[in-house]
């Protein structure tokens, strides 16, 4: 979306309220966003709990301040919402790696697997699968599903990859990977855990599985957060995308939350740069504009639906919650 020659002299906050009141509008946003952003949103969250706070509320219009996976997933569950995405190209690497046309002809030759397909994917690639899953509800998923039956897991690999070993089973992985997750270094995080011995390790499980293998606890962005505020000690080193810290730091003012480091030593590259074109002026053009909005063929949606319908089916109670349990997973 282009940007206005000159925005001086708005008031890009009182404008975003504005617009919020005006278009009765409920304004989302991932825990990977902006702290500004953050701070701003009615909701903060993850990807599918945003999605169903937003489907409660009587909300005309969502603004989802994440990326275009996530609108998507709104806009399926309120198909009768205006939903609308601050910057289009907000994408995702995992939704990237994993094209529709690719993975209906990866089905094709998997015929008697199911599809369990993590929701970092398109509504498209959605519709081609059976389950939809979260960090948080794979698990018990899995454990629904007789062992002999096959089962195609994507896009994410490393999440596949350590579902499968904490569960023994023998999953089918398509080869994607989160750009973010991937970044971190092996070698730097133990520099720091040297300097820091006392600190456990949190992990997002689309993290590698040398990184995992060091981690005290995996799980996903609320799972993380929710264990450091129980954490009795002071400091936590944390390997996910860093705006989460925003959240654990207003929290918890008196702790010390640091960024896992990437291979340079620093976590500017842990920053994910599909999330970060999201800006207050795009989300306040968003508002006054209603645009870029999410547009989907109705018989997509229902397609879709019936996926995520799947997951919430078999393991409702996980939503917004996202403990995958102590890490100490050890295996290739």
């Amino acid at each position: 979306m282009e940007q206005p020659q000159n925005l001086t002299g708005v008031d890009i906050r009182a404008e975003i309220d504005r617009l919020r009141k005006e278009r009765n509008a409920v304004i989302l946003a991932h825990y990977y966003q902006k702290p500004e952003i953050q701070d701003l949103a009615d909701f903060v969250g993850d990807s599918l709990d945003l999605s169903r706070k937003a489907q409660a509320t009587d909300a005309d219009v969502i603004a989802f301040c994440g990326v275009r996976f996530m609108a998507e997933t709104a806009k399926i569950l309120s198909p009768e919402k205006t939903v609308i995405l601050p910057d289009m190209d907000a994408g995702c690497s995992l939704e990237d790696s994993c094209p529709p046309e690719q993975f209906a002809a990866f089905r094709a030759q998997h015929p008697d697997a199911i599809a369990l397909t993590y929701i970092n994917c398109s509504a498209a690639v959605k519709a081609l699968s059976d389950v939809i899953v979260t960090s948080s509800s794979a698990e018990k998923i899995l454990s629904q599903i007789s062992k002999d039956q096959p089962i195609i897991f994507g896009p994410d690999r490393n999440l596949g990859g350590y579902l499968a070993r904490k569960t023994g089973r023998d999953l089918i992985l398509w080869p994607g990977v989160c750009i973010v997750h991937e970044a971190f270094s092996e070698t730097e995080l133990l520099k720091l855990k040297a300097q820091h011995p006392s600190a456990p390790i949190v992990a997002h499980p689309e993290c590698p599985p040398v990184i995992l293998d060091h981690a005290d606890y995996v799980g996903s962005t609320r799972g993380i957060l929710e264990y450091a505020m129980a954490m009795s000690g002071d400091t936590l080193i944390v390997a996910t995308e860093a705006h989460i810290i925003h959240q654990m730091e207003k929290a918890l003012p008196n702790k010390t939350f640091i960024g896992a480091p990437g291979a340079d030593g620093n976590c500017n590259c842990n920053i994910c740069p599909y999330m970060a074109l999201n800006t207050m002026e795009k989300l306040y053009l968003a508002l006054r504009d209603l645009s870029p909005r999410i547009e989907m063929d109705e018989d997509l949606r229902i397609k879709a639906k019936k996926s995520l319908d799947a997951m919430l089916a078999m393991a409702s109670g996980t939503v917004g919650q996202g403990d995958l349990g102590p890490a100490k997973v050890t295996g290739d």
